[in-house]
């Protein structure tokens, strides 16, 4: 059988994990690529360290120009995580003359229009269906399976990690810092977890899925984005009393007016499929004008998932299959956007307001004034007796609201805190609808 030398850059969790299905299962990627995937070299700055692998002798090294110096090698998985030295690996990787797969997608999120350039001048291509949702095949679906519809909704729980913290606090009362401190326990979160929590990442791989669904090019940091690190469980019980569970939810929506774009914890009606995502799953509805509403669920976090998903397309671009899709999509091209980014102070959408009040008449009249003079009509009303854990002689006040500006409901919301008798910062967060 012909040989496909192959090597991987970076022997970290994912590394791992890739070099595991390529030594363990050769015979599996020989039959679905038709050829053998030869694992050439390895190359981390790490040498010394145990992984739970065992790599034929001398494989290893720290030495990328055991890879770049070598022209039987094809094709290299990238799987070295953060911005830079990736972006410079990755560069170095294609100018060898290399195909790269990667799952890297803060590098992409940041330098996708130099990079996909930089491979079209060479005549090379990179795949990188590992950098969203782990081993949910979603950038094939959109890209290629998806290619006959105009896609007009995309919503999604794109980071397993914030999904898991928020399962725990919902499901088992767990405190906040308890549920990090075990996401980073069962390998879920970084040392360092501020990009899972703060909707980092999540708004980071909405980026590349807006790209590939609309043809837009927004910078990931230009997306409007809350993340999970102020999440009390206060209102995750709220939510629940009211029939919701609150998620970590990435929005893409088009309308005539153009594209709706953010991440932000949100409501969602139990029994919605979003809604029953579990641990450190992701999940990703889609809908498309001729299919309809597609619903991809599956780990997006993890060793395996993540190798599961840069084998896979190493084996696509090792059957060339890889290079022709690259060559078609034109992907951060400098073709025109044809849509353009809506302005985020005017969306529609109904709120969930949490207030800490006075607990004296004509509060409430006060607030219902405030939130009607910027057009917010109320849904509905929670108002609970006295938190033992909560301030003397105020109580907790739950708002559902009708559908609203985003621009008005901020506003309200900013004027309602200035009132004597609200004590503290309220709580607003989106409820999903349709």
């Amino acid at each position: 059988m012909d040989k496909t030398r192959v090597a991987i850059v970076g022997f970290g969790t994912v590394g791992t994990g890739v070099a595991r299905l390529l030594l363990d299962h050769g015979d599996r990627t020989a039959r679905h690529a038709g050829r053998t995937l030869w694992l050439e070299a390895v190359v981390d700055v790490d040498t010394v360290r145990v992984r739970d692998v065992e790599l034929p002798q001398g494989l290893l090294t720290d030495d990328l120009t055991r890879i770049t110096g070598n022209p039987e090698i094809e094709v290299v998985a990238h799987v070295v995580g953060g911005v830079e030295p990736a972006r410079t690996i990755m560069l170095k990787l294609l100018e060898s003359g290399k195909n790269v797969v990667t799952s890297n997608k803060a590098m992409l999120a940041e330098h996708g229009p130099e990079l996909f350039d930089r491979a079209r001048e060479l005549g090379r291509s990179i795949a990188f269906e590992a950098a969203v949702a782990g081993g949910i095949p979603i950038i094939a679906n959109i890209s290629q399976c998806l290619s006959a519809n105009q896609l007009t909704s995309l919503r999604g729980i794109l980071n397993g990690t914030s999904n898991f913290i928020v399962s725990q606090m919902e499901e088992h009362g767990t405190p906040y810092a308890k549920a990090v401190k075990e996401a980073q326990r069962r390998g879920y979160a970084e040392l360092d977890p501020t990009l899972d929590v703060d909707g980092t990442d999540a708004a980071q791989k909405l980026a590349i899925l807006a790209h590939l669904a609309f043809g837009v090019r927004v910078h990931w940091s230009q997306i409007p984005r809350v993340g999970i690190d102020k999440l009390d469980p206060a209102d995750l019980r709220y939510a629940r009393e009211l029939g919701y569970r609150i998620k970590l939810l990435a929005v893409a929506k088009l309308a005539d007016e153009g594209l709706e774009l953010h991440v932000s914890p949100t409501l969602v009606r139990v029994g919605r499929p979003l809604a029953e995502v579990r641990e450190a799953y992701n999940a990703i509805s889609v809908v498309g004008d001729a299919v309809g509403q597609l619903f991809y669920h599956g780990l997006g976090a993890g060793q395996m998932p993540t190798a599961s998903a840069v084998v896979a397309d190493m084996i696509d671009t090792a059957v060339g299959r890889t290079g022709i899709t690259f060559k078609t999509l034109e992907l951060w091209s400098n073709r025109e956007s044809p849509v353009t980014i809506r302005d985020f102070s005017k969306l529609p959408s109904r709120y969930y307001l949490r207030f800490t009040v006075e607990d004296r008449p004509g509060v409430l009249a006060q607030i219902a004034g405030v939130l009607g003079e910027h057009h917010i009509s109320i849904a509905s009303v929670i108002q609970h007796e006295h938190a033992p854990d909560g301030e003397a002689n105020t109580v907790p006040l739950v708002i559902m609201t009708h559908s609203a500006v985003e621009g008005d409901a901020a506003a309200s919301t900013k004027e309602i805190d200035r009132l004597p008798c609200v004590h503290g910062k309220s709580v607003r967060m989106r409820v999903l609808v349709d």
